[in-house]
């Protein structure tokens, strides 16, 4: 079905050419993003809509700039 959830879902984008690994989006948005082993954010699905606003400062607290936040389908 065109337009459901899937299709207008708030997601975490990473630009990993700037992204270092110092883990502030994993302690501030844990539901959503976990640290691998090295420390980079892992993004675990879609960010549930009542996890907007911390979704929105995990971003504007990024110390290397590196995340944005997009609406779009989720990939498969």
């Amino acid at each position: 079905m065109a337009g459901g959830p899937e299709e207008d879902a708030l997601r975490i984008r990473i630009d990993w050419c700037r992204c270092r690994g110092h883990g502030v989006c994993a302690e501030l948005l844990g539901e959503v993003i976990v640290p691998d082993e090295w420390g980079y954010p892992l993004v675990r699905g879609p960010v549930p809509p009542e996890l907007a606003g911390t979704a929105r400062r995990a971003v504007s607290f990024c110390p290397a700039l590196a995340l944005s936040l997009v609406r779009g389908p989720v990939p498969r």
